[in-house]
């Protein structure tokens, strides 16, 4: 490719509008490859709209009647001490009820004591201070998986604690499910997992989450807050890679905070603030 003069700087052989416009299109490419089971267009799909959410939980949980009353997406878990998690979706139904649902593609990242930790650090930020223990809601960890990561062929597997000699249930209200994403059967769970595996809406079962794919991938509106969104994903991508590297660096302790700022491209106040973190 020879080099063409155009408006904007050249970076290489390509200006920097041609990057942008490279960008663009690659962007609109993963756009049309997108499924629910990708969690990224899972969240935008599902921020703020209670009706998607609460037709999944219906039929994951086996319970026509739920109604949802909010739902947030990307919910940041903060923990001062130790691990914090961040949250694909929280809902809450007409119960007061708390529901955190996670897409995994990876078997990898959807590990039992993950569960059990997602599961933890709802709990830990349920109950204000003196609140009874009675006051604590119940809570669902649900997985939904790409592929059978239990391995049983069932559609889903529901974790309960329980006496072991009774086998009765211990009802203290906390719950974790795994939804096997790789299940076909006609049923509606199997067409909701062969819902979350479409790229096209059009070859979707349930309307309510055609619609919202629909909206994403097919309007103008709606493509340009996908590419406004992964764009945000790029540049939270890179500034995460330049965190780790000030840690490092930190770590090795050689350079000063100035010369880190200016290696790793970021302030000089958030060096010293990883600083201030790494001595406590």
């Amino acid at each position: 490719m020879e080099i063409r003069k155009q408006k904007g700087k050249q970076v290489g052989r390509l200006t920097v509008t041609e990057q942008i416009d490279q960008k663009h299109q690659e962007d609109l490419q993963r756009l049309r490859g997108f499924r629910l089971l990708d969690d990224d267009f899972l969240t935008k799909c599902f921020e703020g709209d209670t009706a998607s959410i609460e037709l999944v939980l219906q039929i994951v949980l086996e319970k026509p009647d739920l109604k949802v009353l909010d739902v947030r997406t990307q919910v940041f878990v903060e923990n001062l001490l130790n691990r914090s998690v961040r949250l694909d979706i929280l809902a809450t139904d007409s119960t007061g009820a708390k529901l955190n649902v996670e897409v995994q593609r990876s078997d990898k990242g959807a590990g039992r004591k993950r569960a059990r930790y997602n599961s933890s650090m709802m709990d830990a930020n349920l109950l204000k201070k003196g609140e009874d223990f009675d006051k604590l809601p119940e809570t669902w960890v649900i997985f939904i998986t790409e592929n059978d990561v239990m391995g049983k062929g069932l559609p889903l597997y529901p974790i309960e604690r329980c006496f072991l000699g009774t086998g009765e249930r211990f009802e203290d209200g906390s719950h974790i499910l795994y939804v096997n994403g790789a299940y076909r059967g006609d049923t509606p769970i199997g067409k909701l997992m062969h819902d979350f595996s479409c790229i096209d809406a059009a070859d979707m079962y349930y309307g309510t989450l055609a619609d919202r794919v629909r909206f994403f991938k097919e309007s103008k509106e709606g493509i340009e807050i996908m590419c406004r969104a992964m764009e945000d994903m790029r540049n939270q991508t890179l500034k995460e890679g330049a965190i780790n590297s000030a840690k490092r660096m930190l770590a090795d302790g050689i350079l000063t905070l100035e010369k880190i700022a200016e290696y790793a491209g970021l302030p000089l106040d958030e060096v010293k603030k990883l600083k201030a973190e790494r001595t406590a």
